[in-house]
């Protein structure tokens, strides 16, 4: 058996994984990339609402997806590609979420599927600041000229995939993940009709997250507060990006600290409130993206973890938007404004994948 995969990615309409309105599938065999597919597509309906920020980010606008079929509907020739391939995604808590959340609010059951996450794989295999696309496609030796395009992303990760298995001498995922010491995950098959639905789904469904309108908060100045720090969930997925990871956060984020600690250790992270010796992952607010890393628009606890890295310690730095797809996604409502208060901000919802 050979190295044979297909990789996804997907970009959303708004800060609802269920919304998506584009997807990119490269399909891998023996190692090479024999056929690609992409597709734009209405998110389903209810859940459809084109956020700003997103738009933003990948250039989508509800006018491109007008004429196109919703999810729902295309999912069987988007199924019939991958075919029974592992699926392999960057950040794939976050695309194996798109294709359950949009079924389930479609009311459609979905398929089980084995899958890689090249951001894990990226972690343990390289030793990079940032394990975001861009810098481990750089890393592989993989052209990424329009990050956020959901082609050319699904190409990206189909060859971090590729190059980290060459590194490993390995000739199939089975190989590389028997070397490595990990079991391939894998998530179930389920049906919205007879089964559970999955926590963003069931906000969404009942107006947590709605349609993904923009989410408008006071602004806060001062120092944040940083709240208890919770024991981690061991009984967590242990193929989570922040399983056992030791997370610290810094800047102002759209959700508050003492939450964002909360939703880390349910993934079977530890949290603490300064960055030591015991730091593998920093996640920055303040709109951080990767590319800030290269610009020096860094906190203090941010660089003090570049110093912490080029003296080789195993960290990284995460931007809200991708801690926040990781541990769900899904930014929590705004309570309404008392009247007569003014509001100072605005934070959009996490970017797509």
């Amino acid at each position: 058996m050979g190295l044979d995969f297909t990789a996804i990615d997907f970009e959303t309409a708004n800060g609802f994984r269920g919304s998506p309105c584009s997807v990119g599938l490269t399909k891998v065999r023996n190692g090479k990339i024999v056929a690609e597919a992409s597709w734009l597509m209405r998110p389903p309906a209810n859940y459809d609402h084109f956020d700003h920020h997103n738009v933003r980010i990948h250039r989508i606008t509800p006018d491109d997806v007008a004429g196109q079929p919703r999810f729902g509907d295309l999912f069987p020739e988007i199924g019939a590609f991958i075919g029974e391939d592992v699926l392999v995604a960057h950040n794939a808590a976050f695309d194996l979420g798109v294709i359950r959340s949009a079924l389930e609010v479609s009311g459609l059951p979905g398929p089980a599927y084995d899958y890689v996450c090249t951001v894990m794989l990226s972690r343990r295999c390289y030793s990079l600041v940032s394990n975001s696309l861009p810098f481990a496609a750089e890393e592989a030796g993989v052209p990424l000229v329009n990050h956020h395009d959901a082609a050319e992303d699904a190409r990206a990760c189909a060859g971090i995939l590729i190059d980290i298995a060459a590194r490993n001498g390995a000739n199939s995922i089975a190989e590389l993940y028997l070397s490595l010491g990990l079991a391939i995950p894998r998530q179930p098959a389920f049906d919205p009709a007879t089964g559970d639905l999955s926590k963003p789904s069931l906000a969404a469904m009942s107006g947590g997250s709605g349609n993904g309108a923009e989410l408008v908060r006071r602004f806060q100045s001062g120092w944040p507060e940083e709240g208890l720090n919770p024991e981690p969930n061991m009984d967590a997925e242990p193929s989570h990006p922040l399983y056992a990871q030791t997370v610290v956060f810094t800047g102002q984020l759209s959700i508050a600290r003492p939450e964002a600690k909360l939703r880390s250790a349910r993934c079977g992270a530890r949290t603490e409130s300064r960055v030591t010796g015991r730091t593998t992952v920093l996640v920055v607010g303040d709109g951080f993206v990767a590319s800030d890393l290269r610009s020096g628009r860094l906190t203090g606890k941010a660089r003090r973890v570049l110093e912490l890295h080029e003296r080789g310690q195993a960290i990284e730095v995460l931007s809200e938007g991708e801690f926040l797809q990781m541990v769900g996604g899904d930014v929590p409502q705004a309570p309404t404004a008392d009247a007569g208060a003014p509001w100072n901000g605005v934070l959009a919802p996490p970017v797509s994948a």
